[in-house]
């Protein structure tokens, strides 16, 4: 063999060597991003759906309603139609948002809501919070001139981290306008226990709507359900109460449900005096012992991201126990039955006066277009005692620990447990479904991915507990002819906005 031809043998070997390497690269990275339930071409990486999935068992712990299949759990619904490409220019502030970002409070998704203009005021730059936009702010204007709530999302857009939004700015398939003579409307109201992730596929409202129908096939009902997500992070109950007035009540839907209870959630309300200090995390916490270079190539590559958690995983020798907490005293107010609450009482705790107002508002706007109203108990991932596995739960750690310090487990778990007896009450004396999920899922923590938020598992149960609890209501709608409820005629315009765009210069300001 010539040398010439030597030298050709020995690149074209070397060519191919490197090509299997970069395929076999290729292929691992494809492997662990549809483990993760993240896109294969989306670049930087939006967080992973997660691995957890529901074991054997948990399932059969959810009475089902009649005429509901075991089997429908695992179906999912079909493609939204109305998924697209995020605009180009937002994409690109998104990225640099998330390479540079401003700080820890305003996100980069916060780029792209519409805010509320009376909450954003004259000023913007004087805001404390849309100050910090990243040059550019969209504003609406609110119906009723409140400052409640916030903000919305825009309509009609998929937003960079990959949230599908239909013509109210709601997240999921296109509402049906005009609204056909067999639809059943159902409008869920929270915040991200609700929304949940913009990155996963769906959330729970979506598996309730999609399951409904399979129900309703399957009963041979000649109806149709359409099931909308009015959520958006960070709402408490008084922004939920107005979003019901001024969005959810023109759709004039039949049954409206409600899961919020962690974003008025206050411990201090028992505690005389909250000790000062930050949280003292134990030896064996430390969250970045992976070197910088590969937290950065996580954002990019799942098969890095993996390698980054078992770098934590062989860094870490704590043990996932509550951490060590200074001692508080509990004072529960006086004459309060835990067991039984009194609704009634002037000062209960963790904002329960506030929400039940806020309760009777929604309750007494949805009497006015005749629709029901369902109340959900709220699911935390907290207990006495409870250990976790200090990696794969960190997140759960790190906000029972560090967002609720220096509260114990016990107490935020009693506090917990009573207000969602509370819920159970009001729901009985008001004559009110009550959706029982912090009852009915199971106490796992792969089923969460902090304290509150669940896991695309725990999603999913949460879905299936609350479809087999509407079912019954459902049924003696249909059972009596109440449901479906006619359209006015002519039929109001969706209640939905035109976000227009300002440029803030605030270091000008």
């Amino acid at each position: 063999m010539t040398a010439s031809k030597r030298r050709s043998s020995w690149w074209a070997d070397t060519l191919l060597i490197v090509l299997s390497i970069v395929l076999s690269f290729a292929a691992a990275e494809a492997v662990v991003r549809l483990l993760n339930g993240q896109p294969l071409l989306a670049f930087p990486l939006p967080d992973a759906v997660g691995t957890a999935s529901v074991k054997p068992g948990q399932l059969e712990q959810i009475k089902l309603a009649d005429g509901v299949d075991h089997s429908w759990f695992e179906r999912d619904p079909p493609p939204l139609p109305n998924r697209g490409t995020p605009p180009a220019d937002w994409q690109k502030i998104f990225n640099e948002m998330q390479q540079r970002p401003i700080n820890n409070d305003f996100q980069p998704f916060d780029a792209f809501k519409a805010w509320n203009n009376a909450f954003a005021g004259a000023d913007p730059c004087k805001h404390r919070f849309l100050r910090l936009a990243p040059g550019m702010l969209y504003l609406y204007d609110p119906p009723d001139g409140q400052p409640l709530p916030p903000y919305r999302f825009p309509p009609n857009v998929t937003l960079p981290d990959r949230l599908v939004l239909n013509q109210m700015g709601w997240r999921g398939p296109p509402i049906e306008y005009p609204r056909g003579p067999k639809t059943i409307r159902i409008v869920f109201v929270g915040s991200s226990t609700v929304i949940d992730g913009h990155w996963v596929p769906y959330s729970y409202p979506e598996f309730v709507g999609y399951w409904l129908n399979l129900w309703a096939q399957a009963k041979k009902l000649d109806v149709r359900f359409e099931v909308l997500n009015s959520a958006r992070e960070s709402n408490v109950s008084t922004d939920l109460a107005h979003i019901v007035r001024t969005e959810v009540l023109p759709l004039r839907p039949e049954l409206v449900v409600y899961y919020e209870g962690g974003n008025q959630f206050r411990p201090e309300s028992i505690v005389e005096k909250v000790p000062p200090g930050s949280p003292q995390r134990p030896a064996g916490t430390t969250t970045n012992a992976a070197p910088e270079w590969l937290r950065a190539a996580a954002r990019w590559s799942a098969l890095a991201g993996r390698i980054q958690a078992a770098i934590g995983l062989a860094a870490s020798d704590a043990d996932g126990k509550e951490w060590p907490k200074p001692d508080y005293k509990v004072v529960w107010p006086a004459g309060l039955d835990e067991q039984d609450p009194d609704l009634a009482y002037p000062n209960l705790p963790v904002s329960l006066n506030v929400i039940q107002r806020d309760l009777d508002q929604i309750r007494g706007d949805l009497s006015t277009i005749g629709a029901d109203f369902a109340l959900s108990s709220f699911a935390w991932m907290v207990k006495d005692g409870l250990v976790l596995d200090p990696v794969r739960h960190r997140y759960i750690l790190e906000q029972l620990n560090v967002s609720n310090h220096p509260f114990r487990y016990r107490d935020l778990e009693r506090l917990a447990n009573f207000q969602n007896r509370l819920f159970a009450k009001y729901a009985r004396v008001h004559g009110m479904t009550f959706v029982d999920v912090a009852g009915q899922l199971p106490f796992d923590p792969d089923l969460f991915r902090d304290a509150l938020h669940t896991s695309y598992a725990g999603t999913r149960l949460k879905a299936w507990v609350t479809l087999n609890a509407l079912i019954p209501l459902i049924e003696k709608h249909l059972g009596d002819k109440s449901w479906p409820r006619p359209m006015p005629s002519p039929e109001p315009p969706l209640p939905t906005i035109t976000p227009r765009k300002i440029t803030l210069d605030c270091k000008a300001s």
